[in-house]
């Protein structure tokens, strides 16, 4: 039998029969459109978030009390660690040969106010005069802090894009006066606009010097170090030196383990794929299960069709039809009938993907093999679950089929 006689005879079957098309392909086409946005949706966030992860540069690392935590009997633990200070990153500045930037960062939630203008739950980060160095913040004009703002106290302080589009409304903030918390700050810098990560704001914030900030605020805050090597090379090797440093200068004995936490952006990347790779295997499971349904949906209404063309059977059989011929008529029909069902989903879920990029803060990215992949996938449910019927097709007696009324 020719392979396209029988994909012409399947696209028949669908258009004279929609409606029971429409629902024998309901249960692959959403399993096929789950598997599309959901792997679009990951994909695209697995980009977006590596890009902004590894924003943080190949060469650079960060040390902290508390470190990566993965679970609440780990953080009840790692809270009973001493806190990291200003003397451990001078320590650290002094001592670690292959240290090319060392600074600190410390912050704390507050409110800022501009004339009659104020605004809530704004970061407060205490950095030392590397700070543009040390992380991922760009000064889009104005200036950065210089050693001098720290070692004097200076009340100077740098804002991120939404604190200046919320309280100046339009007015170049540079030089101006703005309240943070209960101290006066003069604004020198405005940071770079770097948008939202894990559906956190990265731009509500204002910086200021470290030690102005322990003046205002106190010092009982947490204190991370950030440090950059002098190149890439040497990374491990600057660990080892910043982790004997401060081990020595925190007491930790030799078989005790660290009392602080050193990662890197391979590190935080590694913890995120940990995390979404479970996701992904319960949504492919839940869109497995719609494809398995669908499976069976197309099986029962292709064994409901051979019933009703049994007559037909019987006269193709008569005219000569091997039952070779007849399975394969059957087994394509239920392939043609999947496939469509496959192309209708990925329409829907690259559509549900373009949706989802365009109207929520989760990005996604339409890869060619997910497509690909969606159609193969239905194609092969087809295939499997058509099967049965084929064969019972192709095992009918003609005489019989062409008694049956």
């Amino acid at each position: 039998m020719r392979y396209l006689e029988g994909i012409l005879i399947a696209f028949q079957a669908i258009r004279v029969n929609k409606l029971r098309t429409a629902l024998t392909l309901i249960g692959i086409v959403i399993g096929v459109a789950t598997v599309i946005t959901v792997v679009s949706v990951i994909n695209g966030m697995n980009n977006y978030v590596s890009e902004k992860i590894n924003s943080m540069g190949p060469a650079t690392f960060v040390v902290d009390r508390l470190g990566l935590i993965t679970s609440r009997e780990q953080f009840l633990e790692r809270m009973k660690r001493k806190e990291l200070t200003l003397e451990d990153v001078d320590a650290v500045k002094r001592y670690c040969m292959l240290c090319k930037e060392v600074g600190a960062t410390t912050f704390t939630m507050g409110a800022v106010k501009y004339k009659a203008k104020y605004m809530e739950d704004v970061t407060i980060v205490g950095a030392t005069d590397n700070y543009v160095d040390v992380s991922d913040i760009d000064i889009a004009y104005g200036r950065s802090f210089v050693e001098d703002d720290n070692q004097h106290r200076a009340a100077v302080c740098l804002l991120g894009p939404d604190v200046v589009d919320n309280v100046f409304n339009g007015e170049d903030p540079i030089d101006k006066m703005i309240k943070v918390g209960k101290t006066y700050f003069r604004v020198v810098g405005i940071g770079n606009r770097r948008g939202s990560f894990l559906l956190q704001n990265q731009d509500n914030w204002v910086a200021i010097p470290i030690r102005t900030f322990e003046k205002c605020f106190g010092s009982s805050q947490d204190l991370s170090i950030d440090v950059m090597a002098n190149s890439v090379s040497v990374l491990e090797e600057a660990k080892d030196q910043v982790r004997v440093i401060l081990r020595n200068r925190r007491g930790d004995r030799y078989k005790d383990p660290d009392s602080f936490d050193i990662f890197t952006a391979e590190s935080i990347m590694q913890l995120y794929n940990n995390y979404t790779s479970t996701a992904w295997i319960v949504l492919i499971g839940v869109a497995s299960i719609s494809l398995v349904v669908g499976g069976i949906v197309v099986m029962n209404i292709m064994l409901v069709s051979v019933t009703e063309r049994t007559r037909e059977i019987g006269i193709r059989k008569a005219m000569g039809a091997r039952n070779r011929d007849i399975l394969w008529q059957f087994l394509l029909e239920a392939v043609t009938l999947a496939a469509f069902g496959g192309a209708v989903g990925v329409s829907l879920g690259c559509g549900l993907a373009w949706l989802v990029g365009i109207y929520s803060p989760l990005p996604a990215s339409i890869e060619t093999w997910a497509v690909l992949s969606g159609l193969t996938i239905a194609t092969t449910v087809g295939l499997f679950f058509g099967i049965v019927p084929a064969m019972r097709a192709a095992k009918l007696d003609p005489i019989e089929c062409l008694r049956f009324e």
